[in-house]
């Protein structure tokens, strides 16, 4: 299964992870910016989506920058760490524009974000807001990534403090 972000195209071993959402366009095209960034979204996208990038697009130059991004994820889903917020702007920014998102892009980054909730949600088996090793374990297994132990440990120690103590992901976490 191929899969794009952000204009990139790349190949897809995770059958169950979360699709390109229908409504999104990728295929970006040079356009003149309007004070009305609703009229930008794409068709079907819902009021909310539009209230928050709109909210921190103060300079209604119709796109946002990495701080924005980060207040307008962190109001509506997860208070996210930067990292995660510059890796996500990456894969959704064009191409051809700084590290900026429009209205398209940020319809499809928090679509995807949603999908990626659910997972998140059914794997979180105790409710803690957390992903255990097994959780994450068996969230990778269900995406389609038979991971091993070993590999699994190297992925949660990038998320230590080094204490030795058992590593949980939180959602910022887990996207990232």
């Amino acid at each position: 299964m191929s899969s794009s972000y952000g204009g990139y195209h790349s190949q897809s071993y995770a059958p169950s992870a979360p699709e390109q959402p229908p409504y999104s366009n990728y295929n970006h095209t040079s356009s003149s910016t309007s004070n009305s960034s609703s009229s930008s979204f794409p068709a079907g996208t819902p009021q909310d989506v539009i209230r928050s990038f709109q909210m921190v697009d103060r300079d209604r130059s119709g796109f946002i920058d990495e701080r924005e991004l980060h207040q307008a994820l962190s109001s509506g889903f997860h208070h996210f760490n930067f990292r995660t917020i510059r890796l996500l702007l990456f894969l959704f920014k064009n191409p051809h524009q700084p590290l900026t998102i429009g209205p398209k892009e940020f319809a499809a980054l928090w679509s995807c974000l949603g999908h990626w909730r659910g997972i998140f949600e059914r794997y979180d088996r105790d409710r803690s807001g957390k992903i255990d090793p097994l959780e994450l374990r068996d969230a990778l297994y269900g995406i389609g990534y038979a991971v091993p132990g070993s590999v699994l440990q190297l992925l949660l120690s990038k998320y230590g403090d080094g204490s030795g103590r058992r590593v949980e992901l939180g959602f910022d976490s887990f996207v990232d």
